[in-house]
C-alpha cells in the first residue's frame, strides 16, 4: 500500500477482497491508506463494520446472485421452489448463494473447496458449513463427520457429475469445461448462473448455449459484491450506516435491474435470451454513450 496508495482513490480505482482477501486484509491495506493520505472515505470496500464497512456486504454477491437467477427463472416460468441446486466452493460467494437457495425453498445437495466436495442427498446444513469454513477454518471434507449420510469425494471437478436442476459454479475461474457441461445437460440441469468470475470455459459456454440453457454469465449475475462496495461508498460519502434489510433490498432492485437490462437488450439486437450477449452489449453501450456525451471519440 505504501506503494499502491498513489494510483488508488474513491474516484479513480477501488479496490476491494477476493480469494485470500478478506476484512482482516482490506483493514490493514485501508489502514496504510489512511496513515499516509489522511483521508476517510470510500476507496476501499469489504470493510470491518466498526471502521465504514457495510451490513450486508459479506453476503451481497451470493445474495445478488440469487436474486438475478431468481428473476432469470421467472422470465422462462420457473421458480427456485423445491429444485434441487448444486453450488460449487464454500467461500463467502457459495456459503451465501447456497443460504439464499434454500431460503427460497431450493434444496441444496452439494459443496465443495479445492481439495473435493460433499453430497448431502439431505440438503446441505449451511449452519455447519459455516463453522466448518468461518469459524475452524477446516476442509469441507470434515462435513461428513457431522453428518455421516453426506458423502465426501476427492477432487471438486466431480462435483459437476451429481444430478441436479440448477448449477452455480461459485468457486474459481475455469471449473466448469465442456466435458462438465455436458454432464449437467445429460442429468437433466435446466439452468446455470455463474457467481464466479468466469468459471465456465467458452468451450461450456458454447455447449450451454447450443443446448438452449438459462444461462447467465457471471459479469452479470455476480455483481452483487460489487454492486453493495458502491452502496458501502454511498454509506461512507454521507456518513451513514444503513440496516442489514435496507441494503439487502438495493441490492435485489440492483440485480433484478441488470437482469431487465440485459434481457431487453438482447432482444433489441436481435439475440433473445443471449444474456452473454446482452450483457456485453449493454456494457458496450453504457461507456460509448457516455463517451460520445462528453465529447470523447
Amino acid at each position: 500500500m505504501t506503494e499502491l496508495y498513489r494510483y488508488v482513490g474513491a474516484d479513480v480505482d477501488v479496490p476491494a477482497g477476493d480469494i485470500g482477501v478478506g476484512g482482516r486484509e482490506v483493514g490493514y491495506l485501508y489502514g496504510q491508506y489512511k496513515r499516509i493520505t489522511s483521508l476517510y472515505h470510500g476507496v476501499f470496500t469489504g470493510k470491518g463494520l466498526t471502521y465504514g464497512g457495510s451490513l450486508a456486504r459479506t453476503q451481497a454477491t451470493g445474495y445478488g446472485l440469487l436474486y438475478f437467477l431468481e428473476e432469470m427463472l421467472k422470465d422462462h416460468g420457473q421458480t427456485l421452489a423445491n429444485k434441487t441446486v448444486v453450488v460449487s466452493g464454500s467461500g463467502n460467494v457459495a456459503t451465501y448463494a447456497a443460504e439464499k437457495a434454500l431460503t427460497l425453498g431450493a434444496l441444496v445437495v452439494a459443496m465443495s473447496d479445492s481439495n473435493g466436495y460433499i453430497f448431502d442427498p439431505e440438503g446441505i446444513k449451511i449452519d455447519t458449513i459455516k463453522q466448518l469454513k468461518q469459524i475452524e477454518r477446516k476442509r469441507i471434507k470434515a462435513y461428513v463427520e457431522h453428518h455421516p449420510s453426506a458423502q465426501y469425494h476427492e477432487g471438486s471437478k466431480g462435483i459437476w457429475s451429481i444430478k441436479c436442476d440448477i448449477a452455480l459454479p461459485c468457486a474459481t475461474q475455469n471449473e466448469i469445461d465442456a466435458e462438465s457441461a455436458r454432464k449437467l445437460i445429460a442429468n437433466g440441469v435446466i439452468a446455470v448462473a455463474e457467481g464466479a468470475n468466469m468459471p465456465s470455459t467458452p468451450e461450456a459456454v458454447k455447449v450451454f448455449q447450443e443446448k438452449g440453457l438459462i444461462y447467465s454469465p457471471g459479469k452479470a449475475s455476480n455483481a452483487g459484491g460489487v454492486a453493495t462496495s458502491a452502496l458501502e461508498m454511498s454509506q461512507n460519502s454521507m456518513r451513514l450506516s444503513w440496516t442489514f434489510e435496507e441494503v439487502d433490498a438495493k441490492l435485489k432492485d440492483i440485480m433484478v435491474g441488470i437482469y431487465r437490462r440485459i434481457s431487453q437488450v438482447s432482444r433489441e439486437y436481435g439475440c433473445e435470451g443471449d444474456l452473454v450477449s446482452g450483457a456485453n452489449i449493454a456494457g458496450f453501450l453504457k461507456v460509448a454513450n457516455a463517451m460520445m456525451a462528453q465529447g470523447i471519440v
